[in-house]
């Protein structure tokens, strides 16, 4: 007990001690004078992109998504049922698809799809990754995830 508010003690005397030489170090060097920045219009034929986004993280805009998907290993439970594909009984490795109109599509391992009205895009975006790759068709994509 007593070793702890030792070590505690001395981080906050260690803590005043660095506040206290900063303080001193902005007092004898005062900070520089930078210019004013100046706004620049953009170039005739320049598009002026806001920088949300580094270039490499940016979908292209030619570049149309019709949604994303993801791999779903384990069994999917929704509402507390374990979902299965209603034509072959498969209740995990789902491919899951989160389409445009924020629906959810299920994809078992056998090529069977089934709209799931139980889960929309808030499920899907909580529970995927960020997107790693654009596949230029639907079989592409798939065969990217192993099925």
């Amino acid at each position: 007990m007593f070793r702890r508010a030792r070590e505690d003690r001395a981080f906050r005397e260690a803590q005043q001690a660095g506040q206290a030489l900063l303080l001193r170090l902005q007092a004898t060097q005062p900070w520089p004078n930078f210019p004013e920045p100046t706004p620049q219009a953009p170039a005739a034929g320049e598009a002026v992109v806001p920088d949300f986004l580094p270039p490499e993280l940016r979908v292209p805009a030619r570049q149309e998504v019709a949604g994303v998907m993801m791999r779903w290993l384990q069994p999917l439970v929704v509402d507390g049922e374990v979902r299965t594909c209603p034509e072959c009984g498969m209740y995990r490795d789902w491919i899951v698809f989160c389409m445009r109109d924020d629906s959810i599509w299920l994809r078992c391992r056998a090529g069977h799809e089934t709209k799931e009205p139980g889960l929309d895009a808030v499920w899907f975006n909580r529970n995927s990754g960020p997107v790693d790759r654009f596949h230029p068709t639907l079989e592409e994509g798939v065969r990217h995830l192993g099925h």
